[in-house]
């Protein structure tokens, strides 16, 4: 089997891509990363040179680039994870996100039509989602599969529009596929403009951390290693057609989960409890924060047999865990050193 992994460099992408290209040594896999600010080739160091892996440069928004990429190696099925993730630089660039997260979905979907045509036996696109494409919700309640659109930034906006675009091509053409959407990720190698590493980051070098508003937002926090383990339980027996919500059964409002944060920090650092705490700052709200994300993912655990393997505290402090031992990427991430990695081990060679 050959499968393209797009978005392979990034946070999610490269522990999907470390977990099949170990796990599955009789398949191919191909990672498709642009290496935009949070593609990180270095994230994968332990698998570049992994006989059944291989590193493709290049951007899903070019439909000739993507196009040539299918007809070179007739992929058998695609893990879609490349995208604009971040809520805040899509208020500042919305457009970026529409030609990333819906042109680029839409030159995969294109392209796997093509290549597939006639012949999808044993053929998957498999679309990875978010949380967000549902909304806001108030203190009770749960995102379940069914849970009507409801996006309220230009990010969720631009994923929902993809998801649309993967159940059309199904609906429409039979193209075989699967959606999942799942709640925040943490854990090792998350680009640090993200709550945890940023916050990590600062702490270690006692800078302000800052929470928007009150900090009264509530989030699922989900493992990011528990998310690569429900995509290939999904990419493998999910049902044609269906959608599966991935969700820790970790909410926390962001206020709380930052004071736990610092309580493990100190512990970790050596320092009086409830130093971290005093780097605590409030600024101003975002535009158009949504208030609560709670994934149900009932669904996946009864029909596909996954569940979390951590709690939120555990799976905390094995992030910090990383951070600490790794400063060295965490620093060069920071400076933007670490894109060099690819001018280096690839375009040099």
């Amino acid at each position: 089997m050959k499968l393209l992994i797009t978005g392979g460099a990034g946070f999610i992408g490269s522990h999907v891509v470390r977990l099949f290209v170990n796990k599955y040594p009789q398949y191919q896999i191909v990672n498709l990363d642009k290496l935009t600010y949070a593609g990180n080739l270095e994230n994968l160091r332990d698998v570049e040179k992994a006989p059944n892996y291989q590193f493709v440069k290049g951007d899903i928004v070019d439909a000739d680039f993507v196009n040539a990429l299918f007809a070179q190696h007739q992929f058998d099925g695609v893990l879609h994870l490349a995208a604009e993730s971040h809520v805040d630089r899509s208020i500042l660039d919305p457009l970026a996100f529409v030609q990333t997260n819906v042109i680029g979905t839409v030159n995969l979907l294109n392209a796997a039509k093509q290549s597939w045509q006639g012949n999808t036996e044993g053929k998957r696109f498999y679309h990875i989602s978010t949380d967000e494409v549902y909304g806001s919700l108030d203190e009770g309640g749960y995102f379940l599969e069914t849970t009507p659109y409801d996006p309220q930034s230009p990010y969720s906006a631009s994923k929902a529009a993809s998801d649309h675009f993967v159940r059309a091509y199904h609906n429409t053409y039979k193209l075989p596929m699967v959606i999942s959407n799942c709640s925040n990720n943490y854990g090792s190698h998350q680009f640090p403009e993200k709550l945890i590493p940023l916050f990590i980051h600062n702490i270690q070098h006692n800078k302000p951390l800052p929470v928007y508003g009150k900090g009264e937002n509530v989030r699922d926090w989900l493992w990011v290693e528990d998310h690569a383990r429900a995509i290939d339980v999904i990419y493998h027996q999910g049902k044609d057609g269906d959608t599966y919500n991935i969700g820790g059964f970790n909410e926390w409002k962001n206020i709380d989960l930052i004071h736990l944060l610092c309580q493990q920090m100190d512990a970790k650092l050596g320092r009086a409890e409830g130093t971290s705490a005093q780097l605590i700052s409030y600024v101003t709200d975002r535009a158009g924060h949504d208030l609560r994300y709670a994934i149900d993912a009932q669904k996946l655990m009864n029909e596909l047999g996954w569940k979390p393997s951590v709690t939120f505290e555990e799976g905390l402090a094995k992030t910090i865990d990383w951070y600490l031992e790794n400063t060295q990427w965490l620093d060069s991430v920071t400076s933007g050193a670490y894109q060099q990695y690819y001018q280096t081990q690839y375009q040099n060679r």
